[in-house]
């Protein structure tokens, strides 16, 4: 992952007209952390097909950003089409809240919102209205599919973070073993009580990366019991 810095960006060519102006804050819906200021609503902003994102046009709007940098992803769109985006995240939480296609943020043109992640209340904090975070995504077929990131050679089995990357899990065994797996799988089933035919671990990108793939509960239902079992 690149390192995470912060900014708060402001686009000047689109300041609203004066201070009789409506502005409209919002705040990441998971954590309740301010991430933009803009003079026109959210609701009002077209959407992307693909994704239901909110585009917002910085050259028509006020686009006023606290957030940090969450790395670049290409994504297929269609038979042999790449889309690059560049990733901003709440600098509260680490929530994926808002993305752009070009890596310069002053020179990017538009800034896309994602679908749910924002609120124009900040009390709106409660776990069970944050949206799910992308590293718990809903799979064809009932499935769900979440990203574990093993914090191997713990003292004991616990789950220690949930954030918009993955979900961090520590175990006793080194990752690199066998036993590992099944120490998370048997630690995962009690935590989402599920019995262990009804999960299935998967490599992912390194050792200590692991995709666990779930039947019968969906993705708002991991997420909420993940959260209850968080420890610091």
């Amino acid at each position: 992952m690149p390192k995470r810095t912060t900014h708060t960006y402001s686009s000047e060519d689109a300041a609203p007209d004066g201070p009789e102006s409506d502005l409209f804050v919002y705040y990441c819906k998971h954590c309740g952390s301010h991430v933009l200021i803009t003079d026109t609503q959210l609701q009002k902003m077209p959407r992307r097909k693909t994704d239901r994102s909110s585009v917002l046009d910085k050259q028509k709007y006020l686009a006023r950003l606290n957030i940090s940098e969450a790395g670049k992803v290409l994504l297929k769109r269609g038979e042999g089409k790449l889309e690059k985006q560049f990733r901003m995240a709440c600098i509260g939480c680490g929530l994926f809240v808002c993305y752009r296609s070009e890596e310069d943020l002053e020179s990017a043109t538009f800034i896309y919102v994602v679908d749910a992640a924002l609120s124009s209340v900040a009390a709106e904090t409660n776990p069970q209205d944050a949206p799910v975070p992308p590293c718990i995504s809903q799979l064809e077929g009932g499935l769900v599919q979440v990203a574990i990131e093993v914090e191997d050679r713990a003292q004991r089995s616990a789950i220690t973070r949930v954030n918009a990357d993955d979900v961090r899990v520590a175990v006793a065994a080194p990752a690199a073993r066998g036993e590992a797996n099944n120490e998370l799988l048997e630690f995962m089933g009690k935590v989402l009580s599920l019995r262990l035919s009804q999960m299935t671990l998967q490599r992912g990108w390194n050792s200590k990366s692991k995709l666990l793939v779930v039947e019968d509960l969906s993705a708002r239902e991991v997420y909420e019991k993940l959260l209850e079992a968080v420890q610091p």
